[in-house]
């Protein structure tokens, strides 16, 4: 059910980097409600959105990208987004379940400790990953947490 990859990492879950795919999940607050009822500081997640398609309208609360952002040789070309990758988080929430490029070169060349995804993933890019949807964010959060006390993390 679900799949754990072996490592080293000892250390505790103080920084978060969430990344969303806001194409499919339009519940990013909600989520990150979870993330702090949970123990984890809001003033450390860090959140940035991917989506499809931009409308001048969209108010952007947390770092936006697009496919746009990438360019042929498959280079992330957008300076928050490859602060964001080098950022050496304790944990990368990585909340797509649809593979997208783009996505999974953030997730892949993230500087993160420890990286999460879902079990619908590419199994290479992450230490952990959970078998829902991006729907069930609830459910995610909560095998999320009981994942990382397992493993010492919190």
């Amino acid at each position: 059910m679900h799949n754990v990859k072996s490592s080293s990492l000892s250390t505790s879950i103080q920084t978060v980097g969430l990344l969303i795919d806001a194409s499919y999940f339009s519940k990013k607050e909600a989520l990150i409600k979870e993330l702090i009822a949970n123990g984890i500081s809001a003033n450390n997640i860090k959140v940035i959105v991917y989506k499809d398609k931009f409308k001048k309208s969209d108010a952007r609360t947390h770092t936006a990208f697009g496919a746009k952002h990438l360019n042929w040789k498959g280079e992330i070309t957008d300076p928050q987004v490859n602060d964001f990758v080098n950022e050496k988080f304790d944990l990368l929430i990585s909340y797509y379940d649809v593979e997208k490029a783009i996505l999974m070169v953030v997730t892949h060349n993230s500087k993160a400790q420890f990286k999460v995804g879902f079990s619908s993933i590419d199994k290479r890019l992450n230490h952990l990953m959970i078998n829902t949807n991006t729907e069930n964010f609830k459910v995610f959060t909560h095998e999320l947490f009981r994942y990382l006390k397992i493993l010492n993390k919190l």
